[in-house]
């Protein structure tokens, strides 16, 4: 199987802008290096999709982030029977990251994620081949406050302000890399939080460090639903993949890691560690 792909444009009518959505689905279209910006991505765009019907997997990036740095973990998972969405959160991306630390974006985040949601499930090419009610969301830093948000978390600001969410009953897993769980520090904030999660963290993470982990795992109502596992010596941007070379340089935050880690080695695995993971959880 290979990795097929599709850009779409999503709608939010509520606020009158639209953000695009990368698609990644099975395909038997052989592929072949295709650029998204500086990205190259193994894929055969616009290909037919394979046979059968899929899990959802939406993708939320870190906050001033990119959808497209996770590709080694999404080619993976698309090459192996899911689809996968990448959508640029509007607002808080590298593009426009306008509403960083705001209230706003505290909001916005997780009606992205169920905007998207809704899109793949009608696309035209795509949309006939996704189990729209078998969803997981895979979320890194940022991504994950949005992720715990769409799955029944109730977050709050640091001025004890609550968040208006909406969480969405078509999640049945979570993802979290390095995720940004401080918002939900009130006790009962994540106790409608029940689906399955994998909890992958950083032993060097200043961004998002040790005690947001252990918070997540005081706030659900039942911890052996939570696969939680430390990657020793890495940051916080370990779990993104390994940048092009050119874009790698000590200047640039995210292509950087703690002395002696290899990123490149742990993509090696990361992909099928998420993929086993969602083959128990959505695939029965």
């Amino acid at each position: 199987m290979f990795a097929g792909s599709r850009q779409i444009q999503v709608s939010d009518d509520a606020r009158g802008l639209s953000f695009p959505v990368l698609i990644l689905y099975p395909t038997g279209t052989p592929s072949a290096p295709t650029p998204f910006g500086p990205y190259p991505f193994d894929v055969s765009p616009e290909a037919p999709v394979a046979e059968g019907r899929f899990p959802l997997v939406v993708v939320s990036h870190g906050s001033g982030g990119s959808p497209f740095v996770y590709r080694t973990i999404t080619t993976h998972l698309a090459r192996n029977g899911d689809v996968v969405a990448h959508l640029e959160h509007p607002g808080n991306s590298r593009n426009d990251n306008s509403l960083e630390g705001t209230y706003e974006n505290l909001v916005r985040r997780p009606r992205h994620v169920r905007l998207t949601m809704d899109a793949v499930s009608r696309d035209a090419r795509v949309g006939a081949h996704v189990q729209a009610d078998n969803v997981a969301i895979l979320g890194h830093s940022m991504g994950g406050y949005t992720a715990l948000a769409v799955a029944g978390g109730v977050p709050w600001t640091r001025d004890r302000e609550r968040v208006e969410v909406v969480p969405d009953p078509r999640v049945r897993a979570l993802v979290l890399m390095a995720p940004g769980t401080a918002f939900f520090f009130p006790p009962d904030s994540l106790r409608e939080v029940t689906v399955p999660v994998l909890m992958l963290t950083a032993e060097h993470d200043p961004v998002t460090p040790r005690w947001q982990a252990e918070l997540l795992l005081e706030r659900v109502p039942d911890r052996s639903q939570v696969i939680w596992r430390e990657i020793e010596n890495a940051g916080h941007f370990a779990f993104l993949s390994p940048f092009p070379p050119p874009m790698r340089n000590p200047g640039f935050l995210p292509s950087t890691d703690p002395e002696g880690f290899d990123r490149e080695k742990l993509h090696e695995r990361l992909p099928g560690e998420i993929l086993d993971f969602l083959d128990r959880t959505l695939k029965p």
